[in-house]
C-alpha cells in the first residue's frame, strides 16, 4: 500500500495544491490515487459544461470583447471632447455664437453645428444661393455684413474686414484686387462729386456732357494706401483718400457687398479704429496666420 502510494503520488513542489482521493480498482491489485487540481474547475470553458457563474465572472472582468469595445468608445469620446475644446476652429465658434441670436443662420447650419466642415459647406452654399437672388432682402442674412465707423479720418485711417474664418490665398487675392482697383480709380480722380453731370440726367433724351466743365472742376485724388494685411480672420488696409469725396466709401461698400455674397463671406467692415480683435502689431510671421496683398 505504501509502495503504491509512493509510486502514484509523486508531486512537484511547483504544482498547484491538489486533493487526493484513494480509490480501490478491482483486479488492479492496489489502490489508485486520483488527484484533482484546485484550478481545474476555473479553467473549464462554458462549452465544456463549466459553471455558468464562472463564465459570468469572466465577462464582467473587463477583459472581454465587450469590455474592450466600451473602453474604446469612452476613449474616442474623450478624444472628441478634447479636440472640440482645444482644436476647434475659431471661425466655427463665431458661427455657433452668431447662430444663437440669428434664426436664419441657425436654420442654415441645421444639424451641422459642431461639425466645422459641414458648417463651412452649408454657409458657402447659402452665400452662393443668396448671391444669385438679388430681390431678397439681405438684412439678417449671413451675407449682409455690418458696417461701422470709429473716428475715421480721410487723411489716414485703417479699414478693417472681419471674415467668417481665416482667408485662403484666393480670398486674399480677391479682396486685395478689389482694394487695388478702388485705389487706382481714386488715384485717377474718379470719386469727385463736383462733376456728376450724368447722375441725375435722363438717358431718354440723349443728355449732353460738358467736357470743359468736367475739366475745370477742382481735381480730387487719393493720396496713399498701404498693403492689405490679414491676421487670422481679421484684415486691414491703411488709406489716405486725400481730396476724394466720401462717396468713394459707398463705392467700396457696394463692391464688398457683392464680393461677400458671391465669393467669400464678410462678417463686418469697420472704418477707423486703432485695433480690432486680437490684432498684434508687428506680427508678420506666416506661421502665425499672417498674409498680405501687395498694392
Amino acid at each position: 500500500m505504501c509502495n503504491a502510494f509512493n509510486r502514484y503520488s509523486s508531486i512537484s513542489l511547483n504544482q498547484e495544491p491538489s486533493c487526493f482521493f484513494p480509490k480501490f480498482v478491482p483486479g488492479n491489485g492496489g489502490t489508485t490515487i486520483i488527484t484533482v487540481s484546485a484550478k481545474s474547475s476555473s479553467n473549464r470553458k462554458s462549452g465544456d459544461g463549466g459553471d455558468d457563474s464562472l463564465v459570468d465572472d469572466v465577462r464582467g472582468s473587463g477583459t472581454t470583447a465587450r469590455g474592450r469595445r466600451l473602453l474604446k468608445v469612452r476613449e474616442e469620446k474623450r478624444k472628441r471632447e478634447y479636440d472640440r475644446l482645444h482644436n476647434y476652429p475659431s471661425w466655427a465658434k463665431v458661427l455657433e455664437d452668431a447662430a444663437k441670436n440669428d434664426i436664419e443662420l441657425r436654420n442654415v447650419l441645421g444639424d451641422s453645428i459642431g461639425k466645422p466642415e459641414q458648417m463651412r459647406q452649408k454657409v458657402e452654399d447659402r452665400i452662393r444661393k443668396k448671391g444669385r437672388d438679388f430681390h431678397k432682402p439681405k438684412t439678417g442674412s449671413v451675407v449682409a455684413f455690418k458696417v461701422t465707423f470709429r473716428d475715421f479720418s480721410p487723411v489716414g485711417s485703417n479699414i478693417w474686414f472681419k471674415l467668417y474664418g481665416p482667408p485662403s490665398d484666393r480670398d486674399v487675392d480677391l479682396i486685395g484686387s478689389v482694394i487695388q482697383s478702388w485705389y487706382i480709380m481714386g488715384r485717377l480722380g474718379a470719386f469727385n462729386s463736383s462733376n456728376l453731370q450724368l447722375a441725375n440726367a435722363s438717358m431718354e433724351y440723349n443728355p449732353l456732357y460738358d467736357a470743359d466743365k468736367g475739366f475745370s472742376v477742382m481735381p480730387s485724388s487719393f493720396h496713399d494706401i498701404g498693403d492689405v494685411e490679414f491676421q487670422d480672420n481679421w484684415g486691414r488696409v491703411w488709406v489716405d483718400i486725400g481730396t476724394s469725396d466720401y462717396f468713394a466709401l459707398d463705392v467700396l461698400i457696394n463692391c464688398l457687398t457683392v464680393l461677400s455674397s458671391e465669393y467669400l463671406g464678410i462678417q463686418q467692415v469697420v472704418f477707423g479704429g486703432r485695433s480690432m480683435g486680437d490684432w498684434e502689431e508687428g506680427m508678420k510671421n506666416p506661421e502665425d496666420g499672417y498674409k498680405y496683398f501687395k498694392i
